[in-house]
Order: C-alpha cells, then sequence, then structure tokens
C-alpha cells in the first residue's frame, strides 16, 4: 500500500530540503534520492515536483540555478539557501510532534 497524495503534499518540503541539505540536486536526482531514502514510500512524479520547487524557491528556502551537462543539455540545479537551512529544523520538530500525537490517538507505532 502506497502513501496517499495528500500525506505526500504535506511532506514534501521536509523531504525536499533533506535531500539537498546533502547536495544541489536537478527535480530528476530529487525525485529518485526521496524515493530511494524512504525505501519507495515517497515517490514524486516531476509534474508535481517541479511546482513545490518553484514554491520553496519564491520563499527562498532554495535557489535555482542553470547547469550544463557534459553532453551540453541545460538543466536547473536546485540548492538549499541559509533560509531553507534554517527552516529545516522546526520543520523536522513540527513532523515529530505530528508523528507522536498521531501514535497516541492511533496506536501506529503499535500496528
Amino acid at each position: 500500500m502506497g502513501v496517499t497524495s495528500s500525506i505526500k503534499r504535506g511532506s514534501a518540503e521536509l523531504a525536499i530540503l533533506s535531500v539537498l541539505v546533502e547536495e544541489p540536486l536537478h527535480g530528476y536526482e530529487i525525485s529518485k534520492r526521496i524515493e530511494e531514502h524512504t525505501g519507495g514510500v515517497l515517490r514524486f512524479n516531476l509534474a508535481s515536483l517541479y511546482p513545490m520547487l518553484y514554491r520553496l524557491e519564491k520563499r527562498g528556502w532554495v535557489k535555482a540555478s542553470w547547469q550544463t551537462t557534459s553532453s551540453g543539455r541545460r538543466r536547473r540545479c536546485y540548492s538549499l539557501t541559509a533560509a531553507g537551512r534554517k527552516q529545516l529544523p522546526p520543520l523536522r520538530d513540527e513532523w515529530r510532534l505530528f508523528f507522536r500525537a498521531l501514535d497516541r490517538l492511533a496506536g501506529v507505532s503499535r500496528a
């Protein structure tokens, strides 16, 4: 069973910032890293990922720059800004609190 899109949307900011803290990546790489780090539970197709990246860029949490690959192909590479790096700990704390509350309510960890 997969994770529903509404839960994925809510977790997208944390997921994106968490993989970008490691290194700058382009959209496809971000999608693949999230999938790899979550054992395939979270998957974002590029059509839904890029609007999230644009919103994070508008907030100043990520910065996009064009890079040219060795084959001459241009792609946008996203990196975490200082503001995005600062936002990550409170986001993690918020999700941790949410999961604890959900566990108390529904006994998720005992399921």
